[in-house]
């Protein structure tokens, strides 16, 4: 982005595509690695005057300005991706969700590639605050009517895309970042959102896998990594064959899968004052994906304990409780109201202990926080359950052949 340009600068312009002109601009907070900012606006209509009140508006502003990195590197170009990924989702996709599933709107954007090897990814979005007056602390968890309304939150919208996913273009989801920039580059614009939904997906994650198969000191190192009998395959990497989707389609979720938010945490969410009613913001991430990995995130990061199990000491080794199963069960539910799909319970848990697998994965080689004892203890007794290996190899062999 060119150094004359500053946030002022961006926000006149684009408000300006809608006969407002900007009146007073607040950096809120930075981003990640100082790739841009989001500022709170005030915006009057341009054809304001003294015998006209001003009707002052509040929006928000989010500027993408990231330096120039080479291509190979993954993080930049995941980053990269994702706000282009983003501002796709609510300029597109958004407009579309029902008044039920309760988003920001854009009221517009640019996205501009500089020659110099920077760009420019901006959007002014509705304030959310303004319906939605409280924030979701950082690494907090909900109250449990917070924890209920983000539930809902999801089951509907992962409701609404499970039937829609059908009429996307394959050829336009983008792909894990490093293969995606060898084919296209940085420049998404003309795609939609992520083969796969999240950023803790093996594929791209490769480098923090090599490190935990390394890793002597760690509990996960042997049964994450360790390669299955007969399988050339570690159970992370036949998890991550289950887990994920295809552009040609044919995966083992292929009739469950729906598009996900892909960052599920309460930093993510503004509540209502009395919290039973929520919205997601933050959609860097959204692509296709099983909902019970949205869950996985959730339930680790943002749900009370004592909403999945009566006893804070947990012990080493856990079956799903009865606080575990009424969440699962309320979500479940509400997810089949969709009409025609079906998803029967016994799927639905294999589903979602798989995920709980895949996101242990994560953690153990990134770092642990959230419900980390309940996260894994329930790993450790999934794994001890033949059942639910033969149902996952299954799943990947006839998948594959």
């Amino acid at each position: 982005m060119p150094e004359s340009i500053s946030p002022n600068d961006v926000a006149s312009a684009l408000l300006a595509r809608k006969g407002l002109r900007l009146q007073s601009l607040t950096t809120i907070q930075s981003l990640w690695a100082g790739y841009g900012q989001i500022c709170r606006i005030a915006a009057t209509p341009e054809n304001s005057n003294v015998q006209t009140p001003l009707e002052v508006q509040s929006y928000i502003l989010k500027l993408i300005t990231p330096p120039p990195t080479k291509e190979n590197n993954e993080g930049h170009t995941r980053k990269i991706l994702s706000y282009q990924i983003e501002q796709y989702f609510y300029s597109q996709l958004a407009p579309q969700l029902p008044a039920s599933i309760a988003v920001a709107k854009c009221l517009a954007s640019i996205n501009q590639h500089h020659s110099n090897g920077t760009s420019t990814t901006a959007m002014i979005l509705s304030d959310l605050k303004e319906r939605y007056p409280l924030a979701g602390e950082k690494r907090n968890v909900l109250s449990s009517t917070q924890a209920y309304a983000a539930l809902d939150w999801l089951s509907g919208f992962h409701r609404f895309w499970w039937p829609r996913i059908n009429d996307m273009d394959r050829s336009s989801l983008v792909r894990p970042p490093l293969e995606e920039v060898k084919s296209d580059g940085q420049d998404a614009s003309q795609k939609s959102v992520w083969l796969n939904g999240g950023y803790t997906y093996l594929a791209t994650r490769r480098t923090e896998y090599a490190s935990l198969a390394e890793d002597d000191e760690s509990e996960w190192k042997e049964p994450l990594t360790n390669i299955v009998k007969g399988e050339n395959l570690s159970i992370s990497e036949i998890v991550a064959l289950f887990l994920a989707p295809k552009i040609t389609g044919g995966s083992p979720i292929e009739g469950y899968q729906t598009l996900i938010h892909g960052d599920v945490k309460s930093e993510n969410l503004f509540t209502s004052k009395n919290g039973e009613e929520v919205a997601f913001y933050d959609f860097q991430y959204v692509g296709l994906g099983l909902g019970v990995c949205d869950l996985a995130k959730l339930f680790t990061c943002s749900v009370p304990l004592s909403m999945l199990v009566a006893n804070r000491n947990v012990p080493r080794e856990l079956k799903m409780q009865a606080g575990e199963k009424t969440l699962l069960e309320r979500y479940w539910q509400r997810l089949k109201e969709v009409g025609k799909q079906e998803y029967e319970w016994d799927t639905f848990v294999r589903h979602w202990e798989t995920a709980l697998v895949d996101w242990l994965r994560f953690q153990a080689s990134w770092g642990f926080w959230g419900n980390t004892d309940w996260l894994e203890a329930r790993v450790r007794s999934i794994l001890k359950d033949e059942d639910w290996r033969h149902f996952l190899v299954m799943n990947v062999r006839n998948a594959s052949a």
